[in-house]
C-alpha cells in the first residue's frame, strides 16, 4: 500500500474516532512533507504498517505494554509531589499491546534521520548499540526512575539550559487566540478546570496546535493567573493506537494510556491524569518535552543515548514477566540486530518520505471532519 492510501484510510478511520480539526491536519500534511524526521513522528500508523513486512522476525518478540510512538523527541521533564525535577519518556498517545523491538526500532530510526536532520552526533551502528545497552541495564537492574535532583546531574544540566527559561516558554503561547472558554466544548473547559489548583480561577482558554503524531486533534490549553504568575493545563482527546488501527486488534483495550502510567517503573506526575477519555496535564518551562534544538550543542550523546534506552525499559518492565521474557529474547537474538533492523525501517520510511513530499502540491480530498476539508485539507499523494 502506497502512503497516500496508508494516509487516507487512517485518516477515515481517524475521524470516525474524534472531531478532526481540518486546518491544523492541513498543516500536518505540510510538515510532513519537511524533512524525514517530521514525517517519521507525524505517521506512526504508517510505521506500525511497515514493520510486520520489513522485520517479520521481530513479530514473534515478546509483547509488552509499549510506548509505540517513540522517537528521540518523546523525552521531557516533569516535577513530582515534592516538587523533584524527573526526566522520563513525556507521551503514550499510541500505548498499546506489541513486541518490545517496536520500541527499540522506532528509537533507533529516530536516532539516524535526527542525526541527518537536526544535528545529532552518534552514527547509526554506535547509536543502536548504546540504546541497546541502556535498555538492557534497565531491565537487568529492575529499572529506575530519572530522578534529576540528586543522581544524574549530567542530565538535569542537559534538560535545564538557556532554551528552556521560562520566557522562551511563554513566547509559544503570545499568538493564542483566548476567551473565556466559550468556544470550547463544555466538557473541555470542566476538565481544565478540575485541572487547575483552584478550580473558581478565571480562565483564558484556546485552540492549541502542538505535536505533530497527533496534530489535526483538538487541543486545548488553560491559562490563568494565580499568586502572581501564570499557570497553564492542557487537554486532548485520547484514540485506539495505530497499532490497534494497522493489526486489527479489536479484542485488545482501546485506551491504554492510564495503565501504562500506572504499571511502568515510573514517578507519578501529579498533574498528569485521563479523565473522561481525555489526557490533562500541566505545561510549565519544566513540565514538557525536549527538543534536539533544545539541547546544548556540546552534550554527551552516549549518556543520553544509554539513558533513553533505560527509560524504555522503565515503561516496558510494567508489564508481567517482561523482564524475564524479553531479557530471554535478547540473548537468542544474534548481534547486530537492532542496527539491522533499524536500517532497514529507516530506509522504508524513507521511500515513504519521498513519495509523499515529491506529491505534496496535488492533495487528494480528506476524510470527514468537524468542519470539512479546505483547499489544503488532504493527505499528501503517493
Amino acid at each position: 500500500m502506497k502512503i497516500r492510501k496508508a494516509t487516507l484510510r487512517y485518516e477515515e478511520w481517524l475521524a470516525t474516532q474524534v472531531d478532526l480539526v481540518t486546518e491544523d491536519l492541513a498543516r500536518k500534511h505540510r510538515l510532513m512533507a519537511r524533512d524525514p524526521f517530521s514525517f517519521l513522528r507525524a505517521t506512526f500508523y504508517r510505521f506500525a504498517q511497515r514493520f510486520p513486512e520489513v522485520c517479520p522476525e521481530l513479530m514473534d518478540a515478546p509483547e509488552v505494554l509499549a510506548v509505540g510512538d517513540l522517537h528521540v523527541e518523546n523525552f521531557g521533564t516533569y516535577r513530582d509531589a515534592e516538587g523533584r525535577l524527573i526526566w522520563a519518556i513525556n507521551d503514550f498517545d499510541e500505548v498499546a499491546q506489541m513486541p518490545y523491538a517496536v520500541d527499540l526500532v522506532r528509537l533507533a530510526v529516530s536516532v539516524h534521520l535526527a542525526r541527518r536532520e537536526r544535528g545529532a552526533q552518534s552514527d547509526d551502528g554506535e547509536a543502536a548499540a548504546l540504546l541497546l545497552e541502556g535498555y538492557h541495564r534497565g531491565l537487568e537492574g529492575g529499572g529506575r526512575a530519572f530522578v534529576l535532583d540528586e543522581d544524574n546531574r549530567w542530565l538535569h544540566d542537559l534538560a535545564h539550559n538557556e532554551l528552556r527559561d521560562p520566557a522562551h516558554f511563554w513566547r509559544k503561547f503570545a499568538g493564542l487566540a483566548l476567551d473565556d472558554g466559550r468556544s470550547a466544548p463544555r466538557g473541555v473547559l470542566k476538565r481544565l478546570r478540575r485541572a487547575m489548583p483552584d478550580r473558581d480561577l478565571p480562565l483564558q482558554v484556546g485552540h492549541r496546535v502542538g505535536g505533530l503524531g497527533s496534530l489535526g486533534r483538538p487541543r486545548y490549553v488553560a491559562i490563568a493567573d494565580w499568586h502572581g504568575a501564570r499557570v497553564v493545563r492542557e487537554t486532548k482527546p485520547l484514540v485506539p493506537s495505530a497499532w490497534r488501527f494497522a493489526s486489527s486488534k479489536e479484542r485488545d483495550p482501546p485506551l491504554r494510556y492510564s495503565d501504562v502510567l500506572a504499571a511502568a517503573v515510573r514517578v507519578p506526575d501529579p498533574w498528569l491524569s485521563v479523565d473522561e477519555g481525555w489526557v490533562v496535564r500541566r505545561l510549565s518551562p519544566s513540565c514538557s518535552r525536549i527538543e534536539l534544538a533544545d539541547l546544548p550543542t556540546h552534550r554527551d550523546e552516549r549518556k543520553l543515548l544509554r539513558a533513553m534506552g533505560h527509560e524504555t525499559a522503565n515503561v516496558h518492565l510494567g508489564t508481567p514477566l517482561a523482564r524475564k521474557n524479553v531479557m530471554a529474547d535478547l540473548d537468542r537474538r544474534k548481534g547486530g540486530w537492532l542496527e539491522r533492523a533499524a536500517a532497514s525501517m529507516t530506509a522504508a520510511m524513507l521511500e515513504d518520505f519521498r513519495a509523499c513530499a515529491g506529491s505534496l502540491a496535488s492533495p487528494p480530498t480528506s476524510p470527514p471532519t468537524d468542519g470539512g476539508a479546505g483547499p489544503e485539507g488532504g493527505p499528501p499523494a503517493a
